[in-house]
């Protein structure tokens, strides 16, 4: 049977869900001919997106517990941060092994399975998402360690893109990054910072580490970035003004760069149905195998509210997938299969 399609469904990573299989049965049933890729839902330990990736540090030799908590805004999840164990030099550090290739070859043993027995849509590949660098110092380092150990844990999560690539064929990856919070919390308020006092400065930062990460990604494995103003406990870490510097760093990825660009997610606020909030994305300068994703899909409002700001969005851009604005990490699982319904009726149009 074939569906009728006018936007395309980008999932971001988390699926409230028990396994990888799970949820890719799940999705491929619910959304499948829309999609272009598929994560495995970031299940169990990583459901909230940063917390499973604190071993990094507690069980590294150097490190010890301080006494700073992180919150990304007044009310979210706290993190306790770590320190370097007296008499340890910064620049000596070193982080031999990330855990996102174990969970990234484990569910794509799962995925390979699936879709060699027809659960899996021909077109779909794996997603494998690998959170910001800026977001995980946030969270789990104290601040003025950040830009002795930023090299080291790029260098580490490099290593990780090369041994998942390794393993996996390229024509069925993608690889997404997620540019958060830690990046749009400052862009947005412009707040001076140790990524600098000018949000000139501070692009001048954030953007080639995006470039070089993108750039250590195969040519033929597919590259998505995902823009994102934070989710925990469903509030953003600022709300932003418009699209301005969701633009902004779209159009600076697309310029430095030495690749393709497969797709560019952006995030809708639900309220945002408004001309202004899309007005910057005329401005907006995308290579040309470039997809635009936005998150404007909201089990809040569902259908109509998605619509209406998928109407928004048409005068402005054409051609875009959807999605909601962050993972569904964090919402209650009985609500995902009606978001799913949501998905699919907005995508058929």
């Amino acid at each position: 049977m074939k569906h009728a399609m006018k936007h395309g469904v980008h999932i971001v990573g988390s699926v409230p869900m028990k396994s990888a299989a799970e949820v890719f049965k799940q999705l491929s049933a619910a959304v499948g001919p829309y999609l272009r890729y598929l994560p495995d839902g970031e299940t169990g330990p990583r459901l909230d997106w940063l917390p499973w990736l604190e071993p990094i540090f507690a069980s590294h030799p150097d490190f010890e517990k301080s006494p700073e908590e992180y919150r990304v805004h007044t009310g979210a999840t706290a993190f306790r941060r770590w320190q370097l164990k007296e008499g340890v030099d910064p620049q000596t550090v070193r982080f031999s092994r990330l855990p996102h290739s174990g969970f990234a070859l484990d569910s794509w043993r799962v995925f390979e399975r699936l879709k060699e027995a027809g659960k899996i849509p021909a077109q779909v590949r794996y997603q494998c998402d690998i959170a910001s660098i800026p977001s995980l110092l946030a969270a789990f380092v104290v601040e003025p360690l950040h830009a002795a150990l930023e090299p080291a844990l790029e260098q580490a999560v490099i290593e990780e893109i090369g041994i998942i690539c390794a393993a996996i064929p390229h024509e069925e990856l993608a690889i997404q990054f997620d540019v958060a919070s830690s990046i749009f919390f400052y862009l947005e308020t412009g707040t001076p910072c140790k990524f600098g006092a000018t949000v000139a400065q501070m692009m001048e930062s954030f953007v080639p580490l995006h470039v070089r990460l993108g750039n250590a990604v195969p040519p033929q494995v597919h590259l998505i970035y995902h823009f994102c103003y934070g989710d925990n406990k469903h509030k953003h870490s600022v709300e932003p003004r418009d699209s301005a510097h969701l633009v902004n760093f779209a159009n600076a990825l697309s310029a430095g760069i030495g690749r393709s660009i497969e797709l560019i997610h952006m995030p809708v606020p639900r309220e945002r149905s408004d001309d202004a909030y899309f007005a910057p994305m005329k401005a907006m300068t995308l290579r040309p195998e470039t997809t635009l994703a936005l998150g404007l899909v909201h089990h809040t409002d569902g259908l109509e509210g998605t619509r209406r700001r998928i109407a928004a969005a048409e005068k402005v851009v054409k051609g875009f997938m959807i999605g909601t604005e962050c993972g569904f990490g964090r919402r209650d699982p009985s609500t995902v299969p009606k978001l799913l319904e949501i998905h699919a009726q907005a995508a058929a149009g």
